[in-house]
């Protein structure tokens, strides 16, 4: 006779009692479902992420997970489990190789405040498959810093801009290259910057063909999707 437990589960999703894991979204996406970890436990995120591993659905990636429960997930995974505290981002198991993609992905941050989105964007665009330069402090402040670095965004085949305050990093960074822009607007900035909404809308309104534009702090989504478009020749 089946458990009330597995009579809830779905095909293709594993019921924990609080939780309903997709265990056909790598097959269905070409990634394994991603932990949210902001509001939740440390014990459940190892749960979690223990039940998905047992699907053979790795790489892992637990965004917002702060070092307390890092601490937790570590002694669980121990040498598969990494964690970046600066982008709150941790993932079990090896990042997935690097091929089929179409180039690099650059990500370019305007200050180091920006660091922590920027960083979240970089190891999500590797965990995922990607060779990914690290172009950081080039806001426009001084143009001469992005001149210096026009080579390699030329070169990549996405661009992800990060940067806060008037959010203008984007729009000169698409003037310049040929490849698509994903905009991250950062909550770095004073007073008037509302929390990043002055360069949300800036990014939003940029007057730079091919640029489009994430939500404020969201370097795992620009991570994600700079992916999905590097990785578009294993579609053809």
């Amino acid at each position: 006779m089946k458990s009330s437990e597995t009579r809830r589960a779905a095909p293709g999703t594993a019921y924990l009692g609080f939780a309903r894991l997709d265990l056909d979204r790598k097959e269905r996406q070409g990634v394994p479902e991603v932990v949210y970890g902001e509001g939740k436990s440390a014990a459940r995120i190892v749960s979690i992420l223990k039940a998905l591993k047992s699907a053979r659905q790795e790489p892992l990636i637990v965004t917002r997970l702060d070092a307390e429960k890092a601490e937790e997930c570590a002694k669980a995974f121990g040498d598969e489990f990494f964690y970046s505290g600066e982008a709150s981002f941790g993932r079990v198991g090896k990042c997935a190789p690097a091929e089929g993609t179409c180039g690099r992905i650059a990500v370019a941050c305007g200050g180091t405040s920006d660091l922590p989105v920027a960083e979240e964007a970089a190891l999500t665009a590797e965990a995922l498959g990607n060779e990914v330069v690290r172009l950081y402090d080039i806001g426009v402040a001084a143009l001469h810093r992005i001149a210096q670095c026009e080579d390699e965004l030329r070169s990549a085949s996405v661009v992800v801009a990060v940067a806060g305050m008037e959010g203008a990093l984007a729009s000169v960074i698409g003037g310049l290259v040929r490849s698509p822009v994903v905009a991250v607007p950062t909550s770095v900035g004073y007073g008037a910057s509302f929390g990043g909404l002055a360069a949300l809308l800036a990014m939003l309104n940029s007057c730079a063909a091919g640029v489009c534009t994430v939500n404020i702090d969201n370097g795992f989504g620009a991570g994600f999707l700079a992916s999905r478009i590097n990785h578009m020749r294993e579609r053809k």
